[in-house]
């Protein structure tokens, strides 16, 4: 089966980092996830700020991802562009594996704040200053999660392959999953293939 016609290739249609910087920017909201003390993969919406290559995000510390993150950084974040209203977000989503760092100082917090704020009433200074007000809290903190890895799918691109408007130097090369797991899953499955 050629990949343009099997479904369930998609490492193939990966954004470029141009897109991923668009999507991460334009995207209202992201999921955080974290792993519990007892093994349980959890997850919140938090509203963010994409900056400096790293996904920022504010909670009260007294959250129980507060100290599930600080026993264990390993975190993961998933934007979606299903979430924007701009019409220039790239469609599809992404997901960043990456390790949380904890942000307590007062210049890096005012800095988020007003980012954040900015961001959830651009065009509303009334909204923007009364969202400030509601973040400058006593007992917030930050995190900055720096990605180590980038799982990301274009739907734009899968789309457009599956309609031929997809020249074949426009897709990511395979990744494992397609490339390796893909077969084996098949053959103990006794798929042909």
């Amino acid at each position: 089966m050629s990949r343009a016609t099997d479904h369930e290739v998609v490492s193939i249609y990966r954004h470029s980092d141009e897109q991923l910087d668009a999507l991460l920017t334009k995207a209202p909201e992201c999921v955080l996830m974290w792993g519990t003390k007892d093994g349980w993969p959890v997850g919140v919406v938090h509203s963010y700020v994409w900056h400096d290559g790293k996904v920022w995000i504010t909670f009260a510390a007294h959250r129980h991802r507060a100290s599930a993150i600080r026993r264990d950084p390993r975190v993961s974040v998933t934007v979606s562009g299903r979430t924007s209203d701009d019409p220039e977000c790239p469609r599809g989503a992404v997901t960043v594996k990456g390790r949380a760092e904890f942000h307590e100082d007062r210049d890096t917090k005012e800095w988020f704040y007003r980012a954040l704020s900015k961001k959830v009433s651009p065009d509303d200074k009334a909204g923007e200053d009364a969202f400030y007000s509601l973040l400058d809290s006593p007992l917030r903190t930050l995190i900055s999660v720096t990605p180590e890895k980038w799982i990301s799918f274009d739907a734009d691109k899968s789309a457009r392959h599956r309609t031929g408007e997809l020249s074949e130097d426009e897709l990511s090369p395979l990744q494992s999953a397609d490339a390796e797991r893909l077969a084996k899953e098949r053959q103990r499955r006794g798929i042909d293939g």
